[in-house]
């Protein structure tokens, strides 16, 4: 697969990408195998070889370790989400349930924490590496920075998954009040139960709990087809995958 723009294939190690999620996730090759509807030779295959893979056989395996195609083709490192053409001629948008909201987040990764600095000015959106405790959103960041400096205050939470590839996605918003967690033993405890590393590195020793008062979510996906209404005709380039 190469980017139309400039004809170069994308970059990553697609055998790399595909074993590190898998052992991200805690899965077994076997596993991995049953999700995608694949035979576990098969999945060894893919994660020692790179392959040539139908994009069918792509979607099921990108599928079956909850990420993109994109992501294991290391086409998602450089272009913002959604910078791609999209391929949904009827796209439906739908409303996420509460728990629906809460099943998407509780993974943790990466969120989008958002203020209004108390002292005036335009909203301030920072990405925070976050985990999910007992329904709070709980992150590290620096003893004297910016959102050390807004705390306790009001906040927004946001987190999303885009899927360029058949531009399916989700996003999730929370809304309530960032607290400073100043207790001994409460950092200990959220120490013990959440591994959330922030990426930035540094010193970020200062927990945030995010309280939600309001979650609300969406989700765009393919509409259902009318009845004898003809498939949209594949695009160029539909056929067969080549991995970097």
């Amino acid at each position: 697969m190469q980017d139309e723009r400039t004809g170069r294939p994308p970059s990553g190690d697609f055998c790399r990408r595909a074993a590190q999620r898998r052992r991200e996730l805690g899965l077994t090759r076997e596993e991995v195998a049953q999700r995608a509807g694949m035979a576990p030779g098969y999945v060894a295959y893919l994660e020692e070889h790179p392959p040539l893979l139908t994009r069918r056989s792509l979607h099921r395996l990108a599928q079956a370790l909850s990420t993109s195609p994109d992501h294991l083709l290391g086409a998602d490192t450089e272009a913002p989400p959604g910078a791609g053409g999209t391929v949904l001629p009827r796209p439906e948008l739908r409303t996420l349930t509460r728990r629906e909201c809460d099943e998407l987040i509780a993974p943790g990764g990466v969120g989008r924490f958002a203020f209004a600095p108390h002292g005036g000015g335009p909203p301030t959106v920072l990405p925070v590496n976050y985990a999910v405790v007992r329904g709070d959103v709980v992150f590290r960041t620096g003893a004297e920075g910016v959102i050390a400096a807004h705390l306790p205050g009001r906040a927004s939470f946001e987190v999303d998954r885009i899927d360029d590839a058949v531009n399916e996605g989700w996003s999730v918003l929370l809304t309530g009040r960032a607290l400073p967690v100043r207790d001994a033993r409460d950092v200990l405890r959220l120490r013990g139960l959440t591994p959330v590393r922030p990426w930035a590195g540094g010193e970020r020793e200062a927990y945030v709990r995010m309280v939600p008062e309001k979650v609300t979510g969406r989700r765009i996906v393919p509409a259902e087809p009318q009845p004898g209404t003809a498939p949209p005709f594949p695009r160029a380039g539909e056929g067969p995958v080549p991995a970097p």
